[in-house]
């Protein structure tokens, strides 16, 4: 997953009251992932075009933010047990192209 963002703390920061990470690029949720205590069941393919924003090894969760164990067994960034997501369709800072695909990917506002 050469695309997915590192950081050491929570990598988020508010955008015109969207979360993006820390290169500005809008962060999303899963429906299918709610109800599953903190885990992604958006593995393999759906990792290819979402991918995963994972945490640093030295990474720590606070606040709103915790860290969760995916499949492959790397550490990923939930917001409010929310795994969060980048879109490989976003190509600059602001792209929300991701936003409502299939009715079940939404960016998160602040």
């Amino acid at each position: 997953m050469s695309n997915s963002a590192r950081a050491a703390g929570p990598p988020v920061k508010a955008m015109n009251e969207v979360l993006v990470n820390a290169d500005g690029m809008t962060l999303y949720t899963y429906d299918k992932d709610r109800g599953m205590d903190g885990k992604s069941v958006c593995n393999d393919r759906c990792a290819e075009n979402w991918p995963p924003l994972l945490a640093a090894p030295d990474s720590n969760a606070e606040g709103d933010y915790s860290i969760i164990m995916r499949d492959d067994a790397s550490s990923q960034w939930a917001y409010k047990g929310q795994p969060l997501y980048l879109y490989k369709r976003d190509m600059k800072q602001g792209d929300m192209a991701g936003d409502d695909v299939q009715n079940v990917w939404h960016v998160i506002k602040q």
